[in-house]
Formats: C-alpha cells, sequence, structure tokens
C-alpha cells in the first residue's frame, strides 16, 4: 500500500532501501548528504520571466484580458522526461494557459513572494486553467510543503521515463554545453571495478523515483498525482493526453488529429486541427542522438534500478514495464 500523505518526518522506505538493501550483485553509492538537490534544467532569467509576465507568461494568442491566477496545475517532473512535449501538447486546449518559460519558483525563486509568482503567470478567464513546468521541483525536498502551502489541492503531474535512458539523456544535454566533461561510464561509478553506482551523480539519483515520491506523499494523495509515460507519450500521445485532460477536468480536445508522427526526429510533432500549416516540432535540443554507453554499464544501471522501479510501481499502482522494455532490446 502506498505512504499516507502526513505532514510526519520518518524516512520513507525508498530511502531506507538505498541505505541498507544492496541491489542484487551490486554495492550502491548511498553516503550522507548524497541526495541534496543541485542545480537542474537550464536556467530561466530573471529577464526571461519579466519578458513573460510582460506579455501575459504565454505565447502570443494569450487574450489581453483576463486576470493572473496562481496555477492550479504543475507539471513537476521529471527533468528529460518528456514535459517540454507535453506542457506544448496541453497548451493546444484552449481551456489552458500555460507559462513557456521554467519559472523555478518553488526551488530557486521562492522567496520573491506568490505576488511575483502570480505575475509571471498568463492571463486567464473563469473557467480556464493556469498551468506551468519545472521538472526540477520533483526532486526538490522543500518543493512538496511549498505547494501544499500555497493551494493543498493542487493538481501535479509527473512525466516518468525508463531511468536508464533518461540518466543518458541527461548527459547528453550536459555533454552537449560542456564536451570537456568525462564519460558517462566515469560519472556512473564511484567505483567501476567494485560496481560502485555513484547515485550522489544528479543524473543517476533523479531515477530513483520511488524515493522522491515518498516525499510528495507527505503532503498530496495519490489521486492528485497524475503520472504520465514519456515512452507513450511518443508511441501514443493522444493516449496520454486523454489521461491528462481526463485527470485537469478537461473536455477530450487534444486527440490524434493534433499530432503528426516526425520520422526524422522520431518523435510526434504538434499541429492545429483546422490549420493545413507545418507540424510545431521541439526545437533542435530535443531528440540528440545518445552517446554510445558501454552495455556492461547500462547493464549494471538497470540491476541498480530494478528494486526502486518495481516500488515506484507498487507505490503508484502503474506498471510502466521498463523492465520488459530492456528484455525486448
Amino acid at each position: 500500500a502506498p505512504p499516507r500523505a502526513s505532514n510526519g518526518s520518518r524516512e520513507g522506505a525508498a530511502g531506507t532501501w538505498l541505505r541498507t538493501q544492496l541491489a542484487p550483485g551490486e554495492v550502491i553509492a548511498a553516503q550522507s548528504g548524497a541526495f541534496e538537490r543541485d542545480p537542474q534544467e537550464s536556467s530561466t532569467t530573471d529577464e526571461e520571466l519579466s519578458r513573460a509576465g510582460s506579455r501575459g507568461g504565454s505565447s502570443s494568442t494569450t487574450p489581453d484580458y483576463g486576470e493572473k491566477r496562481l496555477p492550479q496545475a504543475l507539471i513537476i517532473g521529471v527533468k528529460k522526461g518528456g514535459t517540454r512535449a507535453l506542457l506544448e501538447a496541453i497548451r493546444a486546449h484552449p481551456d489552458v494557459r500555460a507559462v513557456g518559460t521554467e519559472p523555478h519558483f518553488f526551488d530557486r525563486n521562492y522567496e520573491k513572494g506568490l505576488e511575483w509568482y502570480r505575475n509571471v503567470m498568463p492571463k486567464t478567464l473563469e473557467g480556464q486553467i493556469t498551468m506551468e513546468k519545472t521538472p526540477s521541483y520533483f526532486v526538490t525536498n522543500e518543493a512538496p510543503r511549498r505547494i501544499h502551502s500555497m493551494a493543498k489541492d493542487t493538481k501535479l503531474i509527473v512525466v516518468v521515463r525508463n531511468p536508464v535512458t533518461r540518466a543518458i539523456s541527461d548527459y547528453t544535454q550536459t555533454l552537449s554545453k560542456k564536451p570537456e566533461i568525462p564519460t558517462f561510464e566515469v560519472l556512473a561509478f564511484k567505483n567501476r571495478t567494485l560496481g560502485l553506482i555513484d547515485a550522489s551523480w544528479s543524473a543517476i539519483r533523479i531515477g530513483i523515483y520511488a524515493l522522491h515520491l515518498e516525499n510528495w506523499l507527505q503532503y498530496f494523495p495519490l489521486s492528485q498525482i497524475l503520472f504520465v509515460s514519456g515512452e507513450r507519450l511518443i508511441t501514443d500521445p493522444a493516449g496520454e493526453m486523454a489521461k491528462v485532460q481526463d485527470f485537469l477536468g478537461l473536455k477530450r480536445i487534444v486527440t490524434e488529429k493534433h499530432f503528426y508522427f516526425n520520422k526524422t526526429k522520431g518523435f510526434p510533432c504538434l499541429k492545429k486541427p483546422e490549420d493545413s500549416s507545418a507540424p510545431r516540432c521541439l526545437g533542435k535540443s530535443k531528440g540528440r542522438t545518445h552517446p554510445k554507453i558501454d552495455p556492461d554499464v547500462i547493464h549494471r544501471l538497470r540491476k541498480f534500478y530494478k528494486p526502486f522501479n518495481v516500488m515506484f510501481y507498487q507505490m503508484t499502482g502503474q506498471d510502466f514495464q521498463w523492465e520488459q522494455e530492456e528484455s525486448d532490446k
């Protein structure tokens, strides 16, 4: 049974597991302080946010009437899971207004206060939902308490993806900005010979979803959290978007006619159904080619993540079939 939401400070099962339970054939690095937050996605600057605020926080199609409201729904994670694709798809819904930039309010800008946060939001009409996405919230210790204190009925969306491929994608993004960094294999281990996984490296740590989820379940019931499959967002975007719209209490307007599969990029692109213009695809920073990783490293990482994946499936009541997906390769 999933942990009950409470404001207690008990250590959760995933944290205990990480400190005491060895994954089969592995030694797990779990030093104290290994799970402290470090920077996630590229920062959204104050200048970008002030520009967003001055034009209503959304795209140029945002109406110049209505009022700015605090968000009723947040995409809280995970980095490199598919959050940008989800945000762009849900913004196609006429009853949703969302900030294009990442406000990073609950992790980096909290001291600026709720009025600053509200001002970053787009204007909405009565009945429309205000949203934002900042993927680093999911791994920020203070975020659940802060969001709960803003509005305890806030709806939360988490896009999750096979943690091994997510880690490689995360590394690939960093590599594109800092070509001089060590190889993935070097960063993934504290000691390669002993098989000592470096769980303090953020690319590895973010994928221990069960550990982070326990923090959220202290404040929010599972019924307020929707878990979206990053894999199915590519293979069946309309199916995943149906779940998102149902969760948000919206009419199912974003459907299969909104998507077109781009064979070059390898993922769906968004188009307006009435419109004959070219589909809008995510930018060149998405769909990068991953570097080739030593198969032994991938094998060790799969073994490392497996007990946490199983725990995550039990906590959420959803089987994301990441192990099955790997056995099919």
